[in-house]
């Protein structure tokens, strides 16, 4: 059952891909922004999703929506480790789901336009997996928590140096209604 949803969720993804490549870069990407690992960089786009238990629901393809009280937090270039400066966002973050009536929360793991399409939706993925993981130990319950990664495809600020980059290094966190 797993695979089928991974091979359907890629299959949009390759579609999407395939309308929007007339909004590819210049080629001269080259991020990798996870567990400290390096690789052949080139650039891509696209989004795929996963939890502890899965690939989660289908609803993840349109994400949840920002609420004011979920912030997003930031990662170093190539890592994938929760920040000391993120945790305390982190733990504020898990506060208010533990104490909140939402039914899910979607961790959403981005990365800046540098590094191959593979690489920065696994990186992605990994910056997901440890925000969700650093909920799990603050006390939310696993059974509240997906995760999704868009790799490069959903930039928080537009732009080619640091200056752009370091904001779009991040998780953020959606509610699905």
């Amino acid at each position: 059952m797993e695979r089928s949803r991974l091979t359907r969720f890629f299959g949009v993804a390759l579609l999407a891909g395939a309308i929007g490549i007339g909004c590819a870069s210049d080629g001269s990407d080259t991020d990798g922004t996870g567990s400290g690992t390096t690789g052949g960089f080139d650039s891509g786009t696209g989004s795929m999703g996963g939890s502890g238990s899965g690939f989660g629901s289908d609803d993840m393809l349109s994400t949840g929506q920002a609420v004011a009280e979920l912030e997003a937090i930031y990662f170093d270039f190539d890592r994938a480790l929760v920040r000391d400066d993120q945790k305390p966002t982190l733990r504020t973050n898990a506060e208010a789901i533990r104490t909140g009536s939402w039914r899910t929360i979607v961790i959403e793991g981005h990365t800046d336009e540098r590094g191959s399409e593979e690489y920065n939706l696994a990186l992605g993925e990994r910056r997901a997996n440890a925000a969700r993981q650093y909920m799990i130990d603050s006390g939310v319950p696993a059974a509240k928590l997906d995760t999704v990664s868009f790799g490069e495809a959903k930039p928080a600020v537009q732009g080619h140096d640091e200056s752009a980059w370091r904001w779009n290094r991040r998780a953020e966190f959606r509610v699905l209604q």
